[in-house]
């Protein structure tokens, strides 16, 4: 029987973590309407042996190296056969509700093409996952002293969508790759994440191309998950981050690669 929605979940050098995440999905899926799909990067033997160990009956497409968020969740879609196609990442722990909450909603607005849960730390505060669009000073901002500066501080929280509140599910620019509930039939018209970013602005990227295929993006704030949300690449004073830290370099690399692609087009009408 086809599945109606396929988990793909994207592990990177952390068996336990993506123990933990399978597990809580196999817990609060139905399995004769759901399947998983893992994809993992720069995969190492104790992973693979959890994997064969613990979840024999799961799709595994292990890579011999580092290929990138991207190119993992690619693996995923190319293997997935669902109708609707649930990116998490493996630091995720989710709850009864997650998938059927989003696929009810889903099911119920033919419009939405991407929806995004909220995303809960494990002290129970929900973390900002939707954002508005970036532009060039956004990154200037949050990766320098100047985000201190008033200006700056107006600019990001703008970014931040910090006047937006709501207790329904709203539309968006663009939610956090760590929780993305996509339609097969998005998927099949826009095609995967674009694979000249290695990592991160991936996300952002396939929201905005999904807005300007005609659906909309939306966040949900009534369904969540938990995340361990790490901030790998803003660690240090902005010259240390460029030139020591290699998860900064990549951003910024990201970065110059969607304001290039992007540049002269407008933006989407959020609505």
């Amino acid at each position: 029987m086809t599945p109606d929605v396929t988990i793909a979940i994207q592990g990177y050098k952390n068996p336990d973590m993506l123990k933990l995440c399978i597990q809580s999905v196999i817990d609060h899926c139905d399995a004769e309407r759901m399947e998983i799909v893992v994809s993992d990067s720069a995969t190492e033997e104790d992973t693979r042996l959890m994997m064969r160990e613990n979840f024999p009956h799961i799709t595994f497409l292990p890579h011999e190296k580092n290929v990138g968020f991207g190119a993992m969740v690619n693996a995923c879609i190319d293997n997935a056969k669902g109708r609707y196609v649930f990116i998490i990442n493996p630091d995720t722990i989710l709850e009864p509700e997650t998938i059927t909450g989003l696929e009810s909603y889903m099911e119920d607005h033919p419009e939405v093409g991407l929806i995004g849960p909220a995303q809960k730390n494990f002290n129970g505060t929900i973390e900002n996952t939707r954002f508005r669009f970036y532009e060039p000073l956004t990154i200037l901002y949050r990766r320098s002293f100047l985000k201190e500066f008033g200006f700056a501080k107006r600019h990001l929280a703008h970014f931040e969508m910090r006047d937006v509140v709501g207790a329904e599910p709203y539309p968006v620019p663009w939610v956090i790759g760590s929780a993305m509930f996509v339609r097969r039939e998005v998927i099949d018209k826009v095609g995967g994440m674009d694979l000249r970013y290695f990592m991160y602005m991936e996300d952002t990227d396939w929201c905005r191309t999904i807005w300007d295929a005609g659906w909309k993006v939306y966040y949900h704030p009534q369904v969540t998950l938990y995340h361990f949300y790490g901030k790998g690449s803003a660690r240090g004073s902005f010259l240390s981050k460029v030139f020591v830290n290699k998860l900064t370099r990549i951003h910024l690399q990201s970065a110059y690669k969607y304001f290039q692609k992007w540049s002269g087009k407008p933006l989407p009408e959020i609505k």
